[in-house]
């Protein structure tokens, strides 16, 4: 489906969802649910009850707030995302003076952890979930397009309207951006 074609197209079921149409809602959510939880899965570094708390959340967030939803502005999948990324960024502020792991984070092989891989070390875990949480937007998109969604860069170049040289680029300042604040996150443990 083409941009014009989406932008349609989620136009209209959300005009149908702000008249009260229980089906519009429902073509909305179950066309972005899974998308939404894996991406809430890798940002939360495979902590599921945390993931599963966030994708809840958002849920709820994305109920009350759907007036301001604004299908020529991006996709609902990217509305419902800046929701759950906000509401993980607010959840990280708040335990960032009391958080902290301890072990040293393998900050190279964390980045494509599955969940379940990063799960079995919770410090990790919470270490990779706070780091992603603390990246400018611009290079948690760009790593969830390659990562999460496992995306080639002349596609993210494409949906991005970028070279593929800017995003291998971006891609690098992104993964360092990373590694940065990971390894901070080590300084930072007891």
């Amino acid at each position: 489906m083409d941009c014009d074609e989406t932008v349609h197209r989620e136009s209209v079921l959300h005009r149908a969802v702000l008249a009260g149409d229980e089906q519009a809602w429902h073509a909305l959510y179950d066309e972005n649910f899974d998308a939404l939880y894996r991406y809430v899965q890798w940002r939360c570094g495979g902590m599921s009850s945390l993931g599963e708390e966030t994708v809840q959340e958002t849920w709820l967030t994305a109920v009350r707030r759907i007036r301001r939803f604004d299908p020529r502005q991006g996709t609902f999948q990217a509305w419902v995302r800046g929701i759950a990324a906000n509401q993980l960024r607010n959840q990280f502020r708040r335990q960032r003076a009391g958080a902290g792991g301890s072990g040293e984070l393998d900050w190279e092989q964390a980045i494509s952890l599955p969940p379940e891989a990063a799960a079995e070390n919770r410090e990790q875990a919470e270490q990779i979930a706070a780091a992603l949480a603390a990246l400018p937007n611009q290079y948690e998109q760009v790593l969830r397009a390659k990562y999460v969604d496992a995306l080639p860069v002349a596609e993210i170049a494409h949906s991005l309207s970028q070279t593929p040289k800017a995003i291998e680029s971006l891609l690098s300042r992104a993964r360092e951006a990373f590694r940065r604040e990971c390894l901070q996150r080590d300084d930072l443990s007891p």
